[in-house]
Parts: C-alpha cells; structure tokens; sequence
C-alpha cells in the first residue's frame, strides 16, 4: 500500500513496484482501507509540504510501525524522523538534482546489490538533522549524512532521495530490495495473471447480463471490449460513434480493425449532427459541453435499441481513479473521453469498470497479451472532443477536411519515417490565421497550420520533440503541395508547462 502525501511522483511509485510485477494500490494518507492481511507492507510517499508546518499532512502509524515493513520516501522519511524523536529542519544547502549515495551500512537489506556512489535524485528544502535515538545511518551523500536510516528492532525504513525517478539509476533496484526481500511479495503480477482474475470477476459480477460499451477507438476502451467480450461473449454491444471529428479514414478503420477481433459493435455517423451543433461555436469550453452532449444523446438512443441491457461500460484507468480521490479532494473534471457522464443515471445502468486498476502502459501490455494488434495498442492518445480543439475558431465541414488532410500527412510520415513509436503523442492544429503566399505567379492567402509532437509518460508534463529538419521540410511540403487551402507550415516548439498539449 503507498500512502500520498500529495507528492508529484506518487504514481511514479506505483509504477515503479507494478513493474516489478508486485501488485500495489495508492491511498491519501488520509483516507485508506483497514490494514488487514493482504498488505504485506507500506511506502509513506513524498509531499510539497514540511513537517515542521502547521498544516502538514499528518498520519497515525500505530497499526503500520514496527508491525509491517515500513518505507518513508522524502517527506516519508522525515516525517518518521520528526515524529519520533528525530529534528527536521531547512535544509542550508537546499537539495535538489543528482547526489551520489555512499553506502555506510554494506549489510543494509535495503541496498543489497546496489553499487556505492550510484547516483540518486533529491528534492527537497528540509533535511533530517538528527535521527531518533533508535535510528541507524545506512548511506549517506556529500551534503546530507541522514540520507537512508533503519529503525532497529523493526522494518522500517527512511530515505531522503527519491528512488522512483528515471535519475535514481539504481532506484528500481532499491524498490525492488524493499518491496521482495523485505515485504516478501510474490512477483506474480503479470498481463497473463490480471486477465485470468478480471475475466473471473467480470463473469462473477455480471452473470448473463447485458452490457454496453462506447469505443474511442484508444487503446483503453479497445482493452476493455476484448476483456468483457472474453469474459461475457455476445452479451457485449460495442457502440462507436463517428461525430464527424475523427481522424481521416478512422472510422471506416477502426470499424473494421473491430470486427476482426471477433466484437459485437455498432457504427453510427453522427458527424451532420455534431457539425450543425458546433456552427459558430468558438469557445472551447463550450465545444468540449456541445460534444460531450451530443455524445451522450447519440449513445443512449443507439443503447436503447438494445433489450434488457444492465450494465454501462468504461474504459476508466486507475490515473483516473487516483485523481478523482487525491490528497486535494476529488478532482473538478473527469475526463470525458473515458467517463460518460451523467449516462448510467440517465439510462439507469450499473457500470462496470475492467481498467480502473491499470497504469496506461499495463493496459498496453494487457492488450498485448490479449493479442490486440499492435496499430491498436500502439496508438498515440487522441483527445476525446476529437478535432474540434485542434480547429482554433469554429468548426465547419471544410476546415475538418484540412485538417484530416494534414493530420493524415503529418501521421503516415511520422510511419514512414520511423519516428512515430518515438513520439507519445502528435497532431495538427489548424490556426486561426491566414497568411500571404505565391504559388506559381499567383498570390495566396490561405490557412496556417501548426505541427506538434511531444514526448510524455503520462501527458502531466511533457517536452516538445526535436524532429529532423529533413522530415520537417518533407512534410511542409507536401501538406503545401497537395492541400488546397494551406500555405504555411509551423513548428510548435513549446514544452508543458508553461504550455498545453493542445492548443485548446
């Protein structure tokens, strides 16, 4: 169990130990199950906070310390130094970036197998200045002496660096000592494992029940089907919606990449109705409710046609649970393309949620071993509004047929080029913007577009991709050359923060 104390890196834990093939779950410090037999062991993880604040989170650790094996990451650690005889205090040399760890206590079980001045990353303003009286140094830096401790007599365990962070070079090995060697965890965690269980469950839960599923054609909602569709067979109708913002050929595609799975799915273009919605509409936010609407009226009169269904489902991951009960309360926003909101109630349906456990790189590797195809699995995220956010004015027919255009020279050269399992994510925005021009001994004046690839793991933060100059000119050209209507190309070369993903 990893207990969040609000720290950005949170899930990066959870990641990290799922990768391991140990299976874990995240709480808010605050609010978490009974402890009971299952848990073999706790990760208290990092924070934005001090201990040594007023309002900093504070825990009860009477049914945790000293009675299972126990890890404090960062504020972890310094919050079992703080409040158990120890002093926190501002750090004089403010830690932050690459140390490296010297190894003081070589039988530690914690660093067994990890090299002696392997590079770990800090981040943090306090430090620990002196350890509880029963605490013992394990390693130390250059600038900090209580960078690791042990408690004696118990299994619990302090670090000030963050183990779980691609800089900790040794840190999945860290991770590894603790949540095996220590805490005694099978690593049986596996695709092969979730799918044998969930199926079971989903069997169990749902019985001969009907359910009904909205496809994206993303990877998510794809897992899903192929789960119920292997749990519950032809109780399973698949609804996929064409509201006209999809990406060229995407609907007469992915339709078709469906039906060869074997699933029950239902196609229904409903693109005139979401275009005659969305005419002079140009406030984004008012695009996504417009959307998100219509979506929800297209699916409930396709799901009525279907006698006797019960259950809704969705392609929820657990991001997505995490954030709807984080630290700072539920979040304002679920993400519409995963959780059609207000459906079950409308419809009076139970929903049911297969992926509401799995990190977006296990739902890969599930649907992997489910044998989902790779142009499928692989695909870059696709924001759920479609293309009406990569329009930056109002919507009409025409501009979604630029941009498809674009879009589908800019995703076939990124294949073509090798380039595209590269890039997390990629798409063209069609700015609102015309500029002068000559071709042949004409003058133009015609549409900009704007090209845009970044690299993520999990689309929080994100940095723009340095694609080649020859790739770039190829693809201004030809999106020049052969769509009518476009006559510059640009290159958006903004990293998140300070900037968004899309533009909208």
């Amino acid at each position: 169990m990893i207990l969040d104390f609000g720290s950005q890196y949170t899930q990066l834990i959870g990641r990290r130990v799922r990768e391991l093939n140990v299976y874990c779950e995240i709480y808010p410090f605050n609010h978490y199950p009974e402890i009971d037999e299952t848990v073999k062991g706790v990760i208290l993880s990092g924070s934005p906070y001090s201990v040594r604040g007023e309002n900093s989170p504070r825990i009860n650790l009477d049914k945790i310390k000293g009675k299972m094996p126990l890890l404090g990451v960062c504020y972890g650690a310094q919050y079992l130094a703080h409040f158990f005889g120890g002093k926190v205090a501002a750090s004089d040399s403010r830690e932050y970036g690459r140390a490296n760890l010297k190894i003081t206590d070589q039988n530690s079980q914690l660093f067994q197998g990890v090299n002696d001045n392997s590079q770990v990353w800090m981040s943090h303003g306090d430090t620990i200045i002196t350890l509880p009286a029963d605490c013992q140094i394990i390693a130390s830096t250059e600038d900090v002496e209580n960078a690791a401790f042990k408690i004696e007599n118990e299994t619990t365990y302090g670090i000030q660096f963050h183990p779980e962070v691609y800089h900790t070079t040794e840190g999945t090995k860290i991770l590894e000592n603790f949540v095996v060697n220590i805490c005694g965890c099978k690593q049986d965690w596996t695709p092969a494992s979730f799918i044998e269980t969930t199926v079971n469950q989903l069997r169990l839960k749902i019985g001969r029940d009907k359910v009904v599923l909205g496809l994206s054609g993303g990877v998510d909602s794809s897992v899903a089907g192929v789960l119920l569709h292997k749990a519950i067979g032809q109780n399973l109708t698949c609804i996929f919606v064409d509201n006209g913002l999809l990406r060229k050929d995407e609907y007469q595609m992915v339709l078709d990449s469906y039906k060869d799975m074997g699933l029950n799915v239902v196609g229904v273009d409903a693109s005139r109705k979401f275009w005659n919605d969305l005419k002079g509409v140009t406030e984004p936010e008012k695009k996504r409710k417009i959307i998100g609407r219509d979506f929800i009226e297209v699916f409930d009169s396709e799901a009525r046609r279907i006698k006797d269904v019960k259950w809704l489902a969705q392609g929820t991951i657990y991001p997505d649970v995490i954030e709807s009960t984080s630290v700072n309360g539920p979040s304002a926003t679920i993400k519409s393309h995963h959780n059609v909101g207000g459906l079950p109630e409308k419809m009076n349906l139970k929903v049911v949620e297969p992926l509401n456990l799995l990190f977006k790189d296990e739902v890969r590797r599930v649907g992997r071993a489910l044998g989902i195809k790779e142009e499928l699995i692989g695909r870059h995220p696709f924001p759920g509004p479609g293309l009406a956010i990569r329009i930056l004015s109002d919507v009409t027919p025409e501009k979604v047929r630029l941009l498809q255009e674009a879009d589908a020279i800019f995703i076939n050269g990124l294949k073509e080029w090798g380039l595209y399992d590269k890039v997390w994510q990629a798409g063209v925005m069609l700015l609102p913007v015309k500029a002068v021009g000559v071709m042949g001994d004409e003058r133009t004046y015609e549409h900009v577009v704007a090209l845009r690839a970044v690299n993520s793991t999990d689309g929080m933060t994100a940095d723009w991709v340095q694609l080649p100059y020859e790739f770039l000119a190829k693809m201004s050209n030809e999106m020049i050359n052969k769509i009518h209507g476009i006559n510059r190309v640009v290159y958006d070369i903004s990293s998140k923060p300070p900037a968004t993903i899309e533009w909208e």
